[in-house]
C-alpha cells in the first residue's frame, strides 16, 4: 500500500481533525480501490457555497456553486494510474491534483438524500478522486455508468454503500 499524502485545509468552521481523518481515508480507500501504487499528494479545500462559487467561476467560468471540483494534475483515463515517472523527485509524490468540496452543499445534499453528512462528505471525496483519476461523467452512457460502479465499489469498501444497495 502506498503511502499517499492528502493535506486538507478549511476556510469554514467544523473541519476538525477526525473529519479530516475521516476523509483521508475515504480518499486512500479509492486509491487503493482503484490500485494506485504510486504514492500521490491531493491537495483538499473544504469551503461554502461562496467559496466553490469563486473558484468554479475563476478556474471554469462557470458563475453558480456546486458540490465538488477536481482539478488532475495528469490527463489520465479511467483505469490509468500515476507512475513513478510522475513522481516529484524532491518528495517522491506523484502529484495527483486538488479538489474543493462544499461543506454547505454536502450538508444540503444529504439532508434531500436521506443519509448522514459524513456519508456525502465521503462519496464527494471518493467522486472527486476518481476524476483525478480520469473518470468522468459527462455522457448518460458507459463513462458514466463506470464511474458509478467505482464510486459504489469504494463506498462500499467503506461501508458506506447506499439504503438499498446492500
Amino acid at each position: 500500500m502506498a503511502k499517499h499524502k492528502i493535506m486538507i485545509s478549511a476556510d469554514v468552521p467544523g473541519v476538525d481533525e477526525g473529519l479530516r481523518s475521516f476523509l483521508r481515508k475515504a480518499i486512500r480507500t479509492a486509491l487503493d480501490g482503484e490500485g494506485v501504487d504510486v504514492p500521490c499528494e491531493i491537495n483538499v479545500l473544504i469551503t461554502n457555497d461562496g467559496g466553490i462559487h469563486r473558484i468554479n467561476l475563476d478556474m471554469r467560468g462557470v458563475d453558480a456553486p456546486t458540490d465538488v471540483l477536481s482539478f488532475p494534475m495528469f490527463d489520465l483515463r479511467p483505469g490509468d494510474k500515476p507512475s513513478g515517472e510522475d513522481a516529484d523527485p524532491a518528495t517522491g509524490l506523484a502529484p495527483l491534483g486538488d479538489m474543493c468540496i462544499s461543506l454547505e452543499r454536502a450538508k444540503a445534499q444529504a439532508k434531500e438524500y436521506g443519509h448522514a453528512n459524513r456519508r456525502e462528505l465521503a462519496y464527494l471525496a471518493v467522486h472527486s478522486t476518481l476524476h483525478l483519476l480520469g473518470y468522468d461523467h459527462l455522457d448518460e452512457g458507459p463513462e458514466k455508468a463506470r464511474m458509478r460502479e467505482r464510486e459504489e465499489y469504494i463506498m462500499k469498501e467503506l461501508g458506506l454503500e447506499r439504503e438499498g444497495n446492500a
